[in-house]
């Protein structure tokens, strides 16, 4: 398998394996503008030369989108490795690149988000374990903070309070969000428009600078419903699934 690095030269030519349409549809466009401006702090994309979904994608934790204390540790945001491409290797090789690369940069660590029990959109934390990444910290819905130092003495990384205690005070569903995500850009206005049809209080939170992102009251920005001040799920949703769990 070969592999390419996404950078400021070729974003706009190549394609970004979780939203592989052309430049002009919003998962595309949101997706590759949140990356331009991030490059200059750090981002790494490196993917599959062949169309589909094998990447990985990290940032220096001072960076990362999450409400996290783990400086001078690399924070993965997502790896993923699916459909044909699963079982020959190709996450070991985008793990084995991260780990090169972050060590090379003098970093203490990788970090990355997990849970329990596998979650959708969440690194497989048995995959995580056999590759010698263990818990650092949980927050109270369940959602871990997997690390890899690369020295026994390194310091843990840990969530922020906010982060390791989800909960608002705003009722009805709240939603908060950011672009990392390029799902977001399709589904969310989907799901405001969906929850006005059928009367349903909804609030969309799109989170949109590094510093708020660092901030939020849930340990993933990329997609955190609430309810009624409860965290709910990490799932991006289409109309059904959302009408579904709203029971309606």
């Amino acid at each position: 398998m070969d592999y390419i690095r996404v950078t400021k030269d070729n974003l706009e030519k190549e394609h970004i394996c979780c939203a592989i349409s052309n430049n002009r549809d919003i998962q595309v466009s949101s997706k590759k503008a949140w990356m331009a401006d991030r490059f200059d702090e750090g981002l790494v994309f490196l993917k599959s030369t062949e169309r589909g979904k094998c990447f990985i994608e990290y940032i220096p934790a001072e960076y990362a989108w999450v409400p996290i204390r783990a400086d001078g540790y690399m924070y993965i945001d997502c790896l993923w490795v699916s459909g044909s491409f699963k079982g020959h290797g190709y996450s070991t090789d985008l793990l084995n690149a991260c780990i090169k690369d972050s060590r090379e940069k003098g970093k203490k660590g990788l970090c990355i988000l997990s849970s329990a029990k596998k979650k959708p959109f969440l690194a497989d934390p048995k995959y995580l374990k056999y590759k010698g990444f263990s818990v650092s910290d949980e927050a109270d819905n369940g959602i871990q903070l997997w690390y890899q130092p690369f020295e026994s003495d390194a310091d843990k990384p840990v969530f922020k309070e906010a982060a390791r205690h989800p909960h608002i005070e705003e009722k009805g569903y709240v939603l908060y969000y950011t672009s990392q995500c390029p799902f977001n850009a399709k589904y969310v206005p989907l799901l405001i428009e969906t929850a006005k049809e059928n009367g349903i209080p909804f609030h969309a939170i799109h989170i949109t600078s590094r510093e708020e992102a660092q901030n939020a009251p849930t340990p993933i920005t990329n997609y955190a419903l609430f309810h009624d001040g409860r965290y709910v799920t990490n799932e991006q949703m289409n109309e059904k699934k959302f009408l579904k769990l709203v029971n309606v």
